[in-house]
């Protein structure tokens, strides 16, 4: 059957609004159209291809788990589930974690714990769930409430209730909201969709200690910024803060659709059999892919090359600014950085980022206000060169109008 992009229109939920190009096929950090048009990714799937396009080595696990077993009820448990589980316990300060798939559903557990917690702990009274303006936790109806952006949350009747945002980096804020009645606080360490903004390491110290002064659990949402991004294995280990309950997904598999959350023993006892579930969540297939991917970003050379890699596009991103004067800063960490626009092409990120399509380079927005990068942790430096090349043109073209 031939598809093209007019297809999408026919048969598609209008809910996304795609590139006129239709990628077929990849490897490593390059991607190619029907036309057969060759394009370098510094999308990453929004952050997800972590090893870039058909990794030589989660092909093969992918390949050998394919012919062994794919799905199991979870009456069962599989040895790929409990070798993911492990080695990510091992590799931070959890005990236990749950597997879901993806990151709306690492965090709607989340969030569902922390209010057993505290239904188990301390009391129903204690309900009051605190997270950040412009920080996004997913699509489910309880996470897009949390997340702090309105225009993904409005319009679709009366929302989970006794959820309240504060102002990222306000700590005085947020040390006016909490009382003994709060029961978590969410945050992103470094918040992606929000426009790629690094907390204060003192703010994030501090929300840690309000959270112990009111026996509030503290929730790192690692989505985005988990599994070597920041050039740390989780983005807490580089902060020193370390969280109660974290999330995880997006660069976890690679490419295939997982997630996870992970926490203590004291607070893991409090979903029960029963409580919580998952069909799909840690099934074979997707657990072996996530363990491959997971040793192979939890190497020295990979993490120490990441901020090599973030030094080289600091470098080039700043001559390109210095001859086109369109950023007001780039901001973020490691492999997860975002282009600010100044005041004078404010609001016109989609326009960088399709002018950037039509050079043969793939990347995406945070906001109106921010082009973002989220490339593959091993994407070759000859392929950073060059894609920057064709994100000059993209913004020269911008710039004359």
């Amino acid at each position: 059957m031939q598809v093209t992009r007019a297809t999408f229109n026919d048969v598609m939920v209008p809910n996304y609004n795609p590139a006129e190009m239709v990628p077929v096929r990849g490897e490593g950090s390059r991607v190619w159209d029907q036309e057969g048009k060759e394009y370098i990714d510094f999308a990453g799937g929004i952050a997800v291809n972590v090893l870039g396009h058909c990794h030589p080595e989660l092909v093969k696990v992918l390949q050998e788990q394919g012919a062994k077993l794919w799905h199991l009820s979870n009456v069962f448990t599989n040895e790929p589930a409990m070798r993911l589980a492990k080695k990510l316990c091992d590799a931070t300060f959890a005990d236990k974690v749950y597997f879901a798939n993806s990151g709306a559903e690492a965090n709607e557990a989340a969030l569902k714990l922390a209010r057993r917690y505290a239904i188990d702990h301390h009391s129903e009274a204690k309900d009051q769930i605190i997270s950040f303006k412009q920080g996004f936790h997913g699509r489910t109806f309880f996470t897009v409430t949390v997340g702090g952006q309105p225009a993904y949350s409005d319009g679709f009747g009366p929302k989970p209730g006794a959820v309240e945002h504060c102002e990222f980096n306000n700590l005085e804020m947020l040390a006016e909201m909490m009382s003994e009645r709060t029961c978590a606080v969410m945050m992103e360490p470094l918040q992606g969709e929000g426009g790629i903004i690094v907390p204060d390491p003192a703010f994030v110290k501090g929300v840690r200690e309000l959270c112990d002064k009111h026996n509030a659990l503290l929730i790192f949402d690692e989505v985005q910024s988990g599994v070597g991004r920041t050039g740390h294995l989780y983005a807490y280990m580089g902060v020193n803060v370390v969280p109660d309950i974290l999330t995880t997904a997006k660069s976890l598999g690679g490419g295939f659709p997982i997630g996870a959350m992970l926490t203590t023993n004291d607070i893991a006892n409090s979903l029960k059999p029963g409580t919580h579930g998952s069909t799909y969540g840690g099934n074979p297939l997707a657990c072996a892919v996530a363990e491959r991917a997971l040793d192979v970003v939890n190497q020295p050379e990979v993490l120490e090359g990441v901020l090599k890699k973030e030094a080289l596009y600091r470098e080039i991103l700043g001559k390109i600014n210095d001859k086109y004067h369109v950023f007001s800063e780039v901001r973020g960490q490691g492999m997860l950085l975002g282009c600010a626009l100044n005041e004078e092409y404010a609001g016109r990120a989609r326009d960088f980022m399709v002018a950037a399509n039509s050079e043969g380079l793939m990347c995406l927005v945070a906001g109106m206000n921010v082009i973002r990068f989220a490339p593959s942790l091993v994407i070759p430096d000859e392929d950073i060169v060059e894609g920057l090349a064709r994100f000059e043109r993209a913004v020269a073209a911008v710039v004359a109008g």
